[in-house]
């Protein structure tokens, strides 16, 4: 048992002279099997970051014209919108949306919360920074990935952006809501 927290000392003094670097390096793997890093369970987050876009149309059959976005308050959605801190706190469904494009499978809380969408739910809209239907419910929502990244300072200039974004594939729909309270296709 010595042995191994031997071991571990000296193999977690490079992250931890990383740690209070003043040229601290992210992401960044300090030996070959992983064992540690300066920066607990997400020491190894991926490099691109992945989004997932929920929007929702009024159009009976919607065109690629027809559908807008909700915005969450701590996610990257429009690229203009400046990114904000929101530490300490937790925003915990923007927490959970992070999580649904690293491959994590559909889980029930996100088609509750699409259900809860098509509805208008008021508590569940309470939880988003901008409704795009100012509390009338759309009918069809669909869910899209994007790969966003940061601007430069050359890009922002022109462009105003402050999040270059790719779309990337389609997620979840788009769906409606039947009669029985589930989503159709």
């Amino acid at each position: 048992m010595l042995a191994v927290f031997v071991l571990l000392v000296v193999i977690s003094w490079p992250p931890l002279k990383n740690l209070f670097s003043r040229h601290q390096l992210m992401n960044a793997s300090f030996n070959r099997w992983h064992l540690v890093n300066a920066y607990g369970a997400f020491g190894s987050i991926t490099r691109p970051r992945y989004e997932v876009v929920i929007e929702g149309s009024l159009a009976e059959s919607p065109g690629e014209g027809d559908w807008l976005a909700y915005e969450f308050h701590g996610k990257p959605g429009d690229p203009r919108r400046v990114p904000r801190q929101f530490a300490p706190y937790h925003l915990r469904l923007d927490w959970l949306m992070w999580f649904l494009p690293l491959g994590h499978s559909l889980e029930d809380w996100f088609t509750t919360f699409l259900v809860k969408l098509l509805e208008a739910d008021r508590p569940t809209l309470r939880l988003l920074a901008h409704d795009p239907f100012d509390g009338t419910a759309p009918r069809w929502v669909r869910a899209v990935s994007y790969r966003y990244r940061f601007t430069g300072h050359a890009e922002f200039r022109e462009s105003r952006q402050r999040w270059h974004r790719d779309r990337r594939r389609p997620v979840i729909g788009p769906v409606a809501l039947r009669r029985t309270g589930r989503l159709d296709e």
